[in-house]
């Protein structure tokens, strides 16, 4: 059975039970999001070696693992078994049994391998919701390859689009296929979550990391499809908008995003040119994508009279979209960012180690973070005792 949880917390997911199989990035990013909402999470790792990202240092934390691991390793008990055994399976299941949730990331076949398919787990729990993230999805051509982000950035088109030039590709500076595939993990499995509860049957849910990859390019794809347009990579310039572009002030870059007629005859009355406003090639959005440089000449030749922070709170403050173009320890710096969005866990030793909150507010009030990363086998015995299984080596089953 479910081992009872000691020191339960409070939120919209308080007694929802997760059993966490997955590793590396986007399940345990999901499985942290719904632990930060409250849930019970279980996290198995292979003995001796766990997950691999509590290896991917430096930098380390305090406690010996790796930065990396912090990122989506809270609010969990964590439980070693070599899910290849029978002790390993049976573990498994035992959890399953009383589990809401199942999220796991393993290549196609491998479960099967493991002997815990769906007709195993819904042998052990009819209500359980079986969640999938995959490399390119089972039913695909590709089922069978591995998949890293870079590789599937590559893939759906992410770096054909992202960089100065259409001939220098570039990845995102973020491992965006594992977060939004762990994103769409969690709305898929509270989805299903919510279906079993009215109907008392789980179910599968997948989500791929090369359609959820695929899926942000959004108007990118949607150019293609409708308008048969080849999207290709502009820098910071927006294929659609003008003016939706960097450009240099006094002292540093500004980042500026005009989206409207009304929001453009703002922008030239705070940069002192009413007039651009009643210049023919800058009248509607079309005008000022044909005439993108003069536009662009125009209102660059302004911002270098002023600093930077000037323009962004008077942009601003007559209601046009623009900051500045911030590092990253700027941006965790930033007195909105340490209040909302930054925060912190205790380690087992009683250090504090910074963290980025889950962004989500409820009723108002920004999600605490749930209990720290917890160490390899941490929780070994009590959830061994709970599921009443004593962990001895057996035969291998795959």
């Amino acid at each position: 059975m479910w081992p009872t949880l000691q020191d339960a917390r409070g939120g919209p997911l308080a007694g929802v039970r997760v059993l966490d199989l997955s590793r590396i990035l986007a399940g345990p990013f999901s499985t942290q999001i719904l632990a930060d909402l409250g849930a019970d999470v279980i996290k198995v790792e292979r003995p001796e070696v766990g997950d691999d990202s509590r290896h991917w240092g430096p930098p380390f934390a305090p406690d010996g693992n790796a930065a990396y691991f912090y990122v989506c390793n809270r609010g969990r008990r964590a439980v070693t078994a070599d899910l290849r055994t029978e002790d390993g399976r049976a573990l498994v299941l035992a959890l399953a049994a009383d589990a809401h949730i199942l999220m796991e990331n393993f290549l196609p076949g491998t479960m099967e391998k493991m002997g815990l398919d769906d007709a195993a787990l819904a042998a052990a729990n009819p209500r359980l919701v079986h969640g999938v993230i995959s490399g390119y999805g089972h039913s695909s051509s590709r089922g069978s390859w591995p998949a890293l982000d870079f590789v599937i950035q590559a893939h759906t088109g992410i770096l054909s689009v992202t960089g100065p030039d259409p001939t220098t590709p570039t990845k995102a500076g973020v491992p965006i296929a594992d977060l939004s595939a762990g994103l769409y993990a969690t709305i898929g499995v509270l989805a299903a979550l919510r279906r079993a509860e009215e109907s008392g049957v789980g179910g599968r849910i997948e989500v791929s990391l090369a359609e959820a990859c695929g899926s942000l390019l959004a108007n990118q794809a949607s150019g293609h499809l409708i308008g048969g347009t080849t999207p290709r990579a502009m820098g910071n310039e927006h294929p659609n908008i003008t003016p939706y572009e960097v450009l240099r002030t006094q002292d540093k870059a500004i980042a500026i995003a005009a989206t409207s007629n009304l929001q453009v005859a703002r922008l030239f009355a705070v940069i002192d040119a009413p007039e651009l406003g009643d210049d023919p090639r800058f009248a509607t959005n079309a005008d000022r994508m044909a005439h993108r440089a003069e536009l662009v000449a125009e209102i660059g030749s302004r911002f270098v009279r002023r600093p930077c922070a000037e323009w962004v709170v008077a942009l601003n403050e007559a209601g046009v979209a623009a900051a500045p173009l911030n590092t990253v320890p700027e941006m965790l710096a930033d007195p909105d960012t340490q209040a909302g969005l930054v925060t912190h866990v205790v380690d087992a030793a009683g250090n504090e180690v910074p963290q980025l909150r889950t962004p989500i507010r409820v009723d108002g009030v920004p999600l605490a973070p749930s209990s720290r990363p917890p160490g390899l086998g941490e929780h070994d015995a009590e959830v061994r005792a709970a599921a009443d299984v004593r962990g001895q080596p057996e035969a291998l089953v795959c």
